[in-house]
């Protein structure tokens, strides 16, 4: 009897040495926080962390390797945003992807109306399965770039998560903030660096105001850091020097 062949590793379902394997499966049990943070629309939210565990990974919107985090990164440290919007404010999410923050937002505070702004088919597709199987009535997905909307959008509250640094994101999401209106910009613990260094850049662009915050630091273990940006009005295009002069002519 010969000894069977041995299996190869990267061919016969074996990985390469050295490979890391995909990590997938159910999202943890919801943190006591959760409950705090959603009350009675706790279920809403473990609905859609399960959905993010399962075609959220699959839709490639989130990494395999985010689901033990889900709720501690990702859906709480978006909960915790809720609490910068008035009441009944209509708030455009730029840039939406897994619906982080929109559809938390949406699932913790109903009097809330969310325009989801996202270019990519597969995931405004992904979107609105998902609006639709939470339940969700509080949500418009549309599909589109930021520049695509400008015109057919705008309200006070504008914001976009882990998108660009300010000044780009700026350029994008000004036109959709009504003067007076604000845009919230979701960022790492540099905010302050990144907002000082763009100041100039905002300015010029049309901010009245703006400030680096942090939301939820007495109840996450790593804060939620926003740029908080009041918009004015649009600044006038400086004409080109020479621009609409005609030339004199000699007589």
């Amino acid at each position: 009897m010969t000894d069977p062949a041995p299996r190869r590793p990267g061919v016969d379902g074996i990985p390469m040495p050295g490979a890391i394997e995909p990590v997938t499966g159910p999202p943890p049990p919801a943190p006591d926080l959760a409950a705090e943070l959603f009350g009675d629309r706790l279920g809403l939210a473990e609905r859609y962390a399960a959905l993010l565990a399962d075609t959220g990974v699959s839709h490639g919107l989130i990494g395999p390797r985010e689901i033990h985090r889900l709720w501690e990164r990702h859906i709480l440290n978006c909960a915790v945003l809720a609490n910068a919007f008035p009441r009944d404010a209509l708030v455009g999410d730029v840039g939406s992807g897994a619906g982080l923050p929109g559809l938390v937002l949406a699932i913790r505070r109903p009097d809330l109306s969310l325009h989801l702004i996202e270019p990519m088919l597969r995931r405004t597709t992904w979107l609105e399965e998902a609006v639709g199987e939470l339940g969700l009535d509080n949500v418009t997905v549309v599909r589109g770039r930021a520049e695509d909307v400008a015109g057919s959008f705008v309200s006070q509250w504008v914001t976009a998560r882990a998108v660009a640094r300010i000044d780009k994101l700026a350029r994008w999401c000004f036109p959709l903030v009504e003067p007076g209106g604000h845009l919230v910009a979701m960022k790492g613990a540099s905010a302050g660096e990144e907002l000082e260094a763009e100041r100039p850049v905002l300015a010029r662009l049309g901010a009245v105001s703006a400030q680096a915050r942090e939301l939820g630091g007495d109840l996450l273990e790593t804060p939620t850091y926003v740029i908080d940006v009041e918009v004015g009005s649009p600044r006038p295009a400086r004409p080109q020097r020479g621009g609409g002069r005609g030339r004199k002519t000699r007589r």
